[in-house]
């Protein structure tokens, strides 16, 4: 199968039907060539309904699994995204086409450096990429319009949903195995933030996420 058949199927047969309705990601998830963000040893499966592996026990998310992040929090042409744990990049370049301006936090070197390679292959002039802690976001770049985490937490980040702009939003994946939901947080004041379940999604936890507190007895 050559790769263009591959990448309508994917969209076809595997986003379209989870409910990704959106033209505008549907298209852009056609053109930006997934398979260079892939590691080289899984080239093959780019566009396969996996979670690929990298290097350091996490996974890119399924591409169904993509396509409903950009849904659910889909930029505005004006707004500031902040993308923890961006890993190898191509959810930040799906971002960087909606948004006015992307920051990617990854704390791999080597997937900082394959980003940087191919957003500029790319021509995508609108992301800054960052290699350090991504459990602690970009303090300063904050406040975000939008904040979206690559990998699980057990617990909500008090320190990535400060960095939030009032009315902004965050995707993030939260829970521990074998339980774990993809949920929307969006902040409705200083001191007030409101969690929506989207759907189940079992990832690996971004390097240093917050644990839940243990409880001894």
């Amino acid at each position: 199968m050559n790769v263009e058949k591959a990448r309508f199927n994917m969209i076809e047969q595997q986003i379209r039907p989870w409910k990704v309705l959106d033209d505008e990601i549907l298209n852009l998830m056609s053109s930006v060539p997934r398979e260079l963000f892939v590691p080289d040893a899984y080239k093959a499966l780019a566009f396969a309904d996996i979670a690929i592996p990298l290097s350091d026990e996490r996974h890119l998310l399924h591409p169904k699994e993509e396509g409903r992040l950009l849904q659910e929090i889909k930029p505005e042409r004006h707004e500031k995204v902040l993308v923890v744990g961006s890993a190898t990049g191509y959810v930040a370049a799906l971002l960087a086409s909606f948004a006015n301006e992307v920051y990617a936090v990854d704390s791999n070197s080597d997937y900082v450096d394959v980003s940087v390679k191919y957003f500029s292959k790319l021509n995508i002039h609108n992301i800054t990429v960052s290699c350090s802690d991504p459990s602690q976001g970009l303090e300063t770049q904050a406040p975000f319009d939008v904040i979206v985490v690559l990998g699980s937490m057990q617990v909500l980040s008090e320190v990535l949903k400060k960095q939030m702009k009032v009315g902004g939003r965050m995707f993030c994946i939260l829970g521990q195995e074998p339980t774990m939901e993809a949920v929307l947080i969006t902040r409705q004041s200083d001191d007030q933030w409101h969690e929506t379940g989207l759907f189940e999604l079992l990832t690996p936890s971004i390097p240093n996420a917050p644990e839940a507190e243990k409880f001894h007895f």
